[in-house]
């Protein structure tokens, strides 16, 4: 075969794939909640690299999108940040049957951008030497439920409340206290880790067992049934790729 013929057959064998390729891929929608922002962000893109499909993220708090796919919100995939929304979303019939798992378990802890100003036993609470405590809204966002559940543990709640500046999800909340807003805060840990240290400021990790375990389930619903990406990421999301993504942002698995 001439050189110059084989070369036109291998780049139409090229094309044919690549077109082949295009054919099989889909696109999901994704409901994310905003503490997972970082390493989701970082999951899609080499999900995109390694499968052909397309994601389209949406970022925000778990109730809220508890409230859309209610209203049948065209989201194909829901990343939770707790286990019971998905379980109920279960029962009422809006999933996938035997989709839902658990792709991580957040960590809460208390924040400050400044240096110094939160020590590692969480002291600075009792002393109150600040004006404002950030916290999700805890009726929407389940790092908020912890957090209030936190300050109850430790007999704070009450003394605290008049302090609290309230952000609709956990990105808001550590807004408030990255721009200086609120003094310190309740985010999640995967906000402020990166590559399993915290970058800058001062922190208290919460212990566990002051609050709920965070158990964050992922759930395939109900218009995904046709949806290849979808079926595809859930698989992907517990790949050893993006599990070690999870990790480095702080989360147990």
């Amino acid at each position: 075969m001439p050189t110059r013929f084989r070369r036109l057959v291998q780049l139409a064998t090229v094309a044919a794939t690549s077109l082949f390729g295009l054919c099989q891929a889909a696109e999901v929608s994704v409901a994310v909640a905003a503490n997972f922002t970082a390493p989701m962000q970082k999951i899609a893109a080499a999900f995109e690299q390694d499968s052909g499909h397309k994601v389209v993220l949406s970022f925000g708090a778990t109730g809220k999108f508890y409230a859309q796919i209610r209203n049948w919100a065209p989201f194909q995939m829901l990343l939770a940040a707790d286990d019971d929304t998905p379980a109920r979303l279960d029962k009422e019939g809006l999933t996938m049957p035997g989709s839902r798992f658990t792709y991580a378990i957040g960590k809460l802890v208390l924040w400050s951008a400044q240096t110094g100003l939160v020590d590692d036993q969480g002291a600075v609470l009792r002393t109150g030497h600040f004006e404002r405590l950030a916290i999700a809204d805890p009726k929407l966002a389940p790092y908020g439920a912890a957090a209030v559940e936190t300050l109850n543990r430790l007999g704070l709640q009450q003394t605290l409340q008049p302090r609290f500046v309230q952000g609709e999800n956990i990105a808001q909340t550590y807004q408030f206290v990255a721009t200086g807003n609120a003094a310190l805060g309740f985010v999640a840990l995967s906000q402020v880790m990166v590559d399993g240290r915290i970058t800058k400021g001062s922190a208290w990790l919460v212990p566990a067992e002051l609050h709920t375990p965070i158990r964050q389930d992922a759930v395939i619903l109900g218009n995904a049934k046709a949806n290849a990406a979808a079926a595809a990421l859930a698989a992907y999301l517990r790949s050893d790729k993006a599990r070690a993504i999870i990790r480095a942002y702080g989360y147990a698995l």
